[in-house]
């Protein structure tokens, strides 16, 4: 399996979906909490070049936000990154 992580923060729609979307999938990820001005958010901003939440990295590799996520999975694309394809 790889390794997911993806950042998040309290209240944000987006990010439920994105979180709701790996769930759904059956994968373990790892989710970060970076509210607005804590250190989380710092670094998924230096790793992402985003400021927006969520931000999603499989196996180190930027992979967007949600509509990002969302897109790959409508392509047929996500399911290989998460090693189900």
């Amino acid at each position: 399996m790889p390794d997911i992580e993806i950042y998040t923060q309290l209240f944000c729609p987006y990010c439920e979906r994105a979180v709701h979307t790996l769930t759904r999938k059956g994968v373990p990820f790892r989710e970060i909490a970076a509210q607005s001005g804590s250190a989380a958010r710092e670094e998924s901003i230096r790793r992402s070049g985003r400021t927006s939440v969520p931000q999603i990295f499989i196996d180190g590799q930027h992979i967007g936000g949600c509509d990002d996520l969302l897109a790959l999975d409508r392509a047929g694309k996500l399911d290989p990154l998460l090693g189900l394809a």
